[in-house]
């Protein structure tokens, strides 16, 4: 099926690389103008290059900015808003592991994790949802984690930022519902992402074999579970946390 998203606009946080590179793409890919935000400026304007050769795609952008400041959120997503007049899809995708022991974690590792991995949904939640409950419609999708549902050693504050983005994702998705919004989070297994590139074979092999499936997901499973969900196929689908991760968590 092509032209799912088309006349839609996306935005999606942490899109220049991994998870959220994939999900801009595929959205990109069916009719949807995308809006990422990043930090790294060259990333962002190559994706945003190879986004707007896709067949379809209605237009792509970047914006420079720190998901963890409200102000930064706030600004950038003003500018989208002047220019496309409306937001239909948020995806908050936007995430940092800072992986220690607890007993050997730093105060800056936990703050860091939560700002960026739990701060950031609100800041994005916080300034789309009057324009959301306005036009009486729209998506939210978050990315979380099975580590979130799960937990891991080693990843207390990752763990912790991916459980609240599970209770954000319910919450919210009551708040909005009676206006026809969807709220809905993904919570991706392993995925081969720079993110898990850094294991060690010892590390993969034991990882591995938690997973039914046998072999690691690619961000492109995600994306296909996220433009599902973006597209109006989800219309009756709100305050869940689905798993896409081999059957770690069944």
């Amino acid at each position: 099926m092509n032209n799912l998203l088309k006349g839609k606009t996306a935005l999606v946080t942490g899109g220049t690389a991994g998870i959220g590179m994939a999900i801009a793409k595929e959205f990109a890919s069916q009719g949807a103008y995308v809006a990422i935000f990043g930090t790294n400026a060259l990333r962002g304007d190559n994706v945003v290059s190879e986004m707007k050769a896709l067949p379809g795609c209605d237009g792509a952008s970047f914006y420079k900015v720190d998901v963890s400041s409200f102000s930064q959120v706030e600004e950038a997503i003003k500018q989208i808003l002047s220019e496309r007049e409306k937001v239909d899809i948020l995806v908050n995708n936007a995430g940092i592991t800072r992986d220690q022991l607890l007993m050997k974690m730093t105060e800056e590792d936990w703050d860091q994790v939560m700002a960026v991995n739990v701060k950031s949904c609100y800041n994005t939640c916080r300034v789309l949802t009057r324009q959301f409950l306005r036009a009486k419609k729209g998506k939210i999708i978050n990315i979380g984690s099975v580590v979130g549902i799960k937990g891991n050693a080693g990843q207390v504050n990752y763990a912790a930022s991916k459980a609240a983005m599970n209770g954000l994702t319910k919450a919210l998705a009551r708040e909005l519902a009676s206006r026809n919004i969807q709220v809905n989070c993904i919570a991706p297994g392993f995925i081969s992402t720079p993110m898990t590139d850094g294991m060690t074979e010892e590390q993969r092999i034991a990882t591995l074999a938690e997973i039914p499936l046998g072999r690691m997901g690619s961000p492109e499973e995600i994306a296909k579970t996220a433009l599902f969900l973006a597209s109006e196929m989800s219309d009756y689908i709100t305050g869940q946390v689905i798993a896409v991760d081999g059957g770690m968590v069944m």
